[in-house]
């Protein structure tokens, strides 16, 4: 497995806390430092407000040789509500047209519906297949929130790309099969939400309003994380880097220096019988504490 980072911060205010944007400068040291020590993919998206200009800027730099990067990206969401079937492959490429030009690449390795509830509609997994194979996308998928809609992508033969939401607190992927599966079938598969919006790391009292039910847990997860020795974000990474069927782990930050530990911690082994014990103590968490497309804010 190896590491992917997000931008979504890079575009838009973004995170639990209300982080503000980096400054392109930051944005364009934090890649060039991710790209010159050992996370050579990146990670995008229309919805991300600038970001797909901000990568671009960095890949017109070319610090490092294209065919040495992964980069993905995904359409705006909903583009497809309103269309014709028989208007889904053009609007497709109309889109990954400019948002190619955006990114300063003529292809990008992986293009993604951003609408989950896509995956579901193999007439839009055809649509996005054909547009991907005139040499737009190395590969083509759906960025998921539920294992159904997994499983519709493995099933449809028009995918072999998902991204999907796993974390120690967010473990239906791994229960469901859909981790397995995915190496079984040959579907690359990358997972976001390690960190879930950045919950896992904070302290009790720093947890917002809208999550108080969290505040417990975030509690629990200090005590333990001091009681065994290791760091949170090592812990988080390490749950998710033991899984051989993912690919990379996409992961976002809000300064150079948490991308240094990032990357220091992502190489910090973790023992299994302590993952077994977080496991076992974090069971039976509700769905909308740990999955961030349910908060309310």
């Amino acid at each position: 497995m190896e590491l992917c980072l997000g931008t979504v911060q890079f575009g838009m205010d973004y995170g639990i806390l209300g982080q503000k944007k980096p400054s392109i400068e930051d944005a364009l040291s934090w890649m060039d430092y991710a790209t010159q020590n050992g996370v050579y993919a990146i990670d995008s998206a229309k919805a991300y407000g600038d970001a797909e200009f901000v990568v671009g800027e960095f890949l017109k730099k070319k610090t490092i040789p294209r065919d040495h990067l992964f980069i993905s990206t995904k359409l705006r969401p909903n583009i497809l509500d309103e269309a014709a079937a028989s208007d889904y492959e053009r609007i497709i490429e109309e889109e990954i047209k400019s948002q190619l030009q955006a990114l300063h690449t003529d292809y990008v390795d992986a293009y993604m519906f951003h609408s989950a509830r896509y995956a579901l509609d193999n007439a839009k997994l055809e649509a996005i297949k054909r547009v991907s194979e005139k040499g737009y996308a190395r590969k083509c998928g759906v960025s998921i929130y539920e294992p159904e809609e997994a499983y519709a992508c493995f099933d449809s033969g028009s995918v072999d790309f998902i991204q999907a939401p796993y974390s120690i607190f967010d473990r239906r992927m791994k229960i469901s099969g859909v981790i397995d599966k995915a190496g079984a079938v040959g579907c690359e598969m990358h997972t976001r939400s390690a960190f879930i919006q950045g919950l896992i790391i904070m302290e009790e009292e720093q947890a917002p309003e809208f999550l108080s039910g969290a505040k417990p847990i975030v509690k629990r997860i200090s005590q333990l994380c001091r009681e065994e020795g290791v760091g949170r974000v090592q812990m988080a990474m390490q749950y998710v880097k033991r899984e051989a069927s993912i690919s990379r782990l996409v992961f976002g930050v809000d300064s150079l220096k948490q991308l240094k530990e990032d990357i220091d911690m992502f190489h910090e082994d973790v023992s299994e019988d302590i993952f077994r014990r977080f496991e076992k103590e974090f069971a039976d968490i509700k769905a909308d504490i740990v999955m961030p497309s349910l908060w309310k804010r």
